[in-house]
């Protein structure tokens, strides 16, 4: 009988660390913070693979690498147009683009609104909305183009 103490111990001891693991949280990863940085406004893809990918991954579908940090999964922007009854949903993107998201149902309101962060890349030019609205819909017109 003495022998059978030692294993008892060794097998509450395992039971105890296994539901430490279970119950444990695993850490956040933090998102670096960068400032925006100018791409041309005519390249939809450029500008996808700098302001987008890291959230939404560099095919779309929502597994960037600073996906794990954020509170809600970043949506398959490869499957817009099948959500929306085959239909890509351009002015919606458009204006989320520019606005952001005010409805947690429809999206993360941790999606920057790209509209504003957009028009300090044209500093104080009196064409920089122009150039917002240009890179907005060049970047609608990629989304467009990666749909399943």
């Amino acid at each position: 009988m003495p022998k059978l103490i030692p294993i008892k111990v060794a097998l509450m001891a395992g039971f105890a660390s296994a539901i430490f693991f279970v119950f444990a949280e695993p850490p956040t990863p933090n998102i670096k913070l960068v400032p925006i940085r100018p791409t041309p406004s005519v390249s939809g893809p450029q500008m996808y693979a700098t302001y987008c990918a890291v959230c939404h991954g560099a095919d779309g579908t929502g597994s960037g690498p600073a996906a794990r940090a954020l509170k809600t999964p970043p949506t398959d922007l490869t499957a817009l147009s099948r959500k929306n009854g085959g239909v890509f949903p351009a002015d919606h993107i458009q204006t989320v683009l520019k606005f952001g998201v005010k409805t947690p149902a429809h999206g993360s309101a941790e999606m920057p609104i790209w509209g504003g962060l957009m028009l300090t890349l044209g500093g104080t030019s009196p064409d920089s909305a122009m150039e917002v609205h240009q890179r907005i819909v060049n970047l609608t017109s990629y989304l467009k183009q990666i749909q399943k």
